[in-house]
């Protein structure tokens, strides 16, 4: 049996080694790796493991990342530092989830668990775990909040606002949370239907928009709810774009400049 470890913690990466040299002698680690990139480019280049074990959030992103780039058919173990919780969507689409510190025992079960499954239910797992990280890339985006994984789903987001090279999203329950991505990249996966980057630093849900008045300079601005924590201006280049986007979300004679 051959396995490969996606972990980007040295040392948690070399105790799941040991462990595994205790528990399974006969298991094959084939690699090491450290990070969504490097995890895409081995898995296209070589033939797949056995069975892989992944930490869930990588240096350079969420290891779903890797699965929405790859046809990964390999059972799929998670490992993590995250509240149990919160990851019971991984304990059900994959074969196991580990949590740090990772001990023998733990590292056993997963793979008494592995050898327990036929063929079809090895491949039944890979394409669940593949159907979950398509999800998570089209509508739900994991936020790492201290010590839990929080999904949040792209529907309950009012705004999203950067600052200092720092994202933050706000639901319309108006809990924030950081996220790992840039707007520019969130402008991309957030459908334009029912998100518009208003500026530089905003992006809005059209359901956020509580108002809009004239601003200096054939301007608008935009007031939401819940509030933003500053002004939101939109350019007098984007005005039209705006108004045209806002006219097709909004019901038939409601007024769109207040």
């Amino acid at each position: 049996m051959t396995a490969l470890i996606i972990e980007d913690e040295t040392a948690a990466a070399l105790n799941l080694k040991a462990i595994l040299r205790e528990t399974a002698p006969e298991i094959e680690v084939l690699d090491t790796l450290e990070s969504v990139e490097e995890s895409v480019e081995w898995l296209r280049r070589n033939p797949h493991p056995d069975l892989l074990l992944t930490d869930i959030h990588l240096a350079d992103g969420d290891a779903f990342r890797i699965f929405d780039a790859v046809e990964v058919a390999s059972p799929v173990v998670f490992t993590t530092a995250y509240d149990r919780y919160a990851l019971e969507a991984f304990r059900v689409n994959s074969i196991d989830y580990l949590l740090k510190p990772i001990n023998t025992a733990d590292v056993r079960r997963a793979l008494d668990k592995l050898r327990r499954l036929t063929g079809g239910e090895r491949a039944a797992y890979g394409a669940r775990v593949r159907t979950m990280a398509a999800r998570s890339a089209d509508s739900v985006f994991l936020v790492h909040v201290r010590d839990r994984i929080i999904p949040l789903h792209r529907d309950r987001i009012a705004w999203c606002y950067t600052r200092d090279e720092k994202v933050t999203a706000c639901t319309h329950e108006g809990e924030q949370y950081p996220l790992d991505r840039t707007l520019e990249t969130l402008q991309t996966e957030l459908p334009a239907a029912d998100f518009f980057r208003a500026n530089r630093q905003f992006i809005v849900a059209r359901r956020a928009v509580k108002e809009i008045a004239v601003w200096f300079g054939s301007r608008l601005t935009i007031a939401l709810a819940p509030a933003a924590p500053e002004r939101i201006v939109v350019p007098k280049a984007r005005v039209g774009e705006f108004k045209q986007w806002l006219r097709a979300s909004r019901p038939a004679g409601e007024p769109i400049d207040r």
